[in-house]
């Protein structure tokens, strides 16, 4: 089943001086008599009497940056987790990189130095072994799994800042001198170590976490019982410290429910874990030991500093810490919570390093009521995802339908009906036919400053109250209530137009044609404010929908969370022609099998999805 969400964007754009712009009015033919009042009224308005019109409403030239705390002391850091790459990415891995990237555009709506990490996790025993089985060596299939990622963050639109392989020279020697400061701290310790351990957790197990037959309770395998003469980390030595850290800041763990489980593990007790391998050759190997690897995890959450650092600077500790941590926020699944909020803050502690501000441990995508992920074989692809449907659906759906911290479930029905609700009906079919009515009888020109349009407008107030709930919503990581937010701006635009009728007032001319025009502003005005609310959701589509509203890319780029400010449109701009920003998702129906027999099964046909060419005004 293959199907493609066909764009078209119109790139044009209009720059026009009152003289120019009366040229082209005077050539019109006009329809009607009321078009052509229109124009004349528009033409002698104050607005033209002073010289150039063309689209230039920006956070530069609308409101001033007094309005909002655009602060540049600080850097906002926040980081994925490093994917490991035994097997290509998966939807898993597709949902938190989404989530981050949203957090990360709106953040920058603030004109916040954003630094958005993301990146490989590379060694370890896994690693090998998936090199082995496909005949090729581990730097080689490391270098073709990240790369595979690079793909598909390029596909979802994904503006990482760094992205960090283990592999690297520079995580080398950062991880190697980390080590060397916790050794000197007194916390690393060499002893013989027995247990149950987990090849796809790359962990030992306590047999009280085990399911029947010492099955691991998240990939469903025995585990295997190994000795080994390593180094250890002295985690219990943190207990009491990890207590108080959370006591005295319950959102270093979030959603609330996480720190819960947090809390209980650290009263359960503590114990040493293993930070080294004598059975692993592809990894880094201990400093003045080359007989044994740092474990994967000791490694890889070292990626978080070593990717600020830039590739030209000499790898250092004191270089990277001063290039951004602590980190604002770590965003992962809940399955490595252990070792974001345990191990990795006690490492930091023994390091004599700053803490995180914030780990969020988000819920599983679920197929088949299961958890998604490469151990288990039952991935959702996200490329084939993206392929047919588009980045702007992938992202919308999985945010939107998803409560961020919870577990949420995927169905392509489901998916194509909320895609078609939203994105091509609530807010693509309202431009399409706002701005078709524009042209029609306007020829795409605005009578009025949006603001003047909307004085005493009830729309202008919701839409004001809906963009502020969207805004501590996003801030609050309720990625799906900021969705929401936006979409009943939506909702109210389509209730206010269908409730004017304008199409009806322009046919009725004179003071009804006015009235007319003036809601076409509002409602385009509502529009340019969801195109800027939903852009760090949704930023392919949302700049579509500027682009319509004949603005540049670069214009569009140059926004701020302040333009959600009502008063951007202004008299006598002009609008892109007409165009769908947003292809409808069709469902068509196709038998399996010819002859008798698919006429006996028609009524149960395989449903195909395929997308309209444009969405109807």
């Amino acid at each position: 089943m293959a199907c493609r969400v066909q764009h078209s964007m119109q790139n044009s754009f209009w720059f026009l001086s009152s003289s120019r712009l009366y040229s082209t009015i005077q050539s019109q033919k006009f329809q009607s008599k009321n078009q052509k009042y229109f124009c004349k009224k528009l033409l002698s308005s104050s607005s033209f009497s002073k010289g150039v019109r063309y689209c230039s409403c920006s956070a530069t030239t609308s409101y001033t940056d007094a309005d909002i705390n655009y602060s540049n002391a600080e850097a906002f850091v926040l980081t994925t987790p490093l994917y490991y790459v035994n097997a290509p990415p998966h939807m898993g891995s597709a949902y938190t990189t989404i989530a981050a990237d949203t957090i990360a555009r709106f953040q920058r709506l603030f004109r916040k130095k954003v630094i958005f990490i993301t990146g490989t996790d590379e060694h370890g025993e896994k690693i090998a072994s998936a090199a082995g089985a496909n005949g090729s060596s581990p730097r080689e299939h490391c270098d073709s799994v990240s790369q595979a990622y690079k793909l598909l963050w390029r596909d979802l639109d994904i503006a990482y800042d760094k992205f960090i392989r283990t592999t690297d020279t520079k995580h080398e020697a950062l991880v190697k001198e980390f080590y060397s400061k916790v050794l000197a701290n007194g916390d690393i310790y060499r002893a013989d170590y027995e247990g149950l351990y987990c090849v796809n957790c790359e962990e030992y197990k306590d047999e009280k976490e085990l399911l029947e037959n010492n099955c691991c309770s998240m990939h469903l395998n025995p585990c295997v019982r190994r000795k080994e003469d390593n180094y250890f980390f002295a985690l219990s030595k943190y207990q009491k410290r990890l207590e108080d850290t959370l006591t005295e800041n319950p959102d270093f763990v979030q959603p609330s429910y996480r720190l819960n489980e947090v809390q209980g593990w650290i009263k359960s007790g503590l114990r040493d874990f293993s930070i080294s391998r004598a059975s692993v050759d592809w990894g880094i190997a201990v400093p003045n030991d080359d007989k044994q690897t740092i474990y994967v995890w000791f490694d890889a959450l070292l990626g978080y500093i070593s990717a600020l650092l830039d590739d030209k600077e000499k790898p250092n500790l004191q270089t990277a810490i001063s290039s951004g941590w602590p980190a604002s926020l770590h965003l992962i699944g809940k399955d490595i919570l252990r070792f974001h909020a345990v191990y990795w803050p006690a490492m930091l502690m023994s390091a004599g390093l700053s803490l995180p501000k914030m780990v969020f441990g988000h819920g599983f995508l679920t197929k088949d009521g299961l958890k998604m992920g490469k151990s288990l074989g039952n991935t959702l692809e996200p490329t084939d995802l993206v392929h047919r449907f588009g980045s702007d659906a992938v992202r919308y759906f999985f945010l939107k339908e998803v409560e961020f911290g919870s577990d949420g479930d995927y169905s392509e029905d489901r998916f194509i009906n909320i895609i078609n609700a939203h994105l091509a009906n609530t807010i693509g079919n309202l431009l399409n036919r706002t701005l078709g009515l524009l042209k029609k009888n306007c020829q795409s020109t605005l009578a009025i400053d949006s603001a003047i349009a909307a004085e005493g407008n009830a729309l202008k107030d919701t839409v004001e109250i809906l963009a502020e709930k969207a805004r501590k919503h996003y801030e609050n990581l309720e990625l799906s209530s900021a969705c929401e937010a936006v979409l009943e701006i939506g909702n109210a635009g389509n209730v206010y137009i269908d409730g004017q009728a304008p199409w009806s007032l322009f046919k009725q001319g004179g003071s009804a044609f006015e009235t007319a025009a003036k809601d076409l502003v509002i409602v385009l005005e509502a529009l340019r404010i969801i195109a800027i609310a939903l852009s760090p959701i949704t930023p392919s589509l949302c700049l579509r929908i500027y682009t319509q509203l004949g603005y540049s890319e670069d214009q569009f780029k140059a926004v701020t969370w302040n333009d959600t400010k009502w008063g951007g449109l202004k008299c006598g701009q002009i609008m892109a022609q007409p165009n769908p920003v947003f292809g409808r998702i069709e469902l068509e129906t196709e038998a399996k099998n010819a002859g008798e027999s698919a006429k006996r099964a028609s009524k149960k046909m395989n449903k195909t999805p395929k997308t309209q060419k444009a969405v109807e005004a």
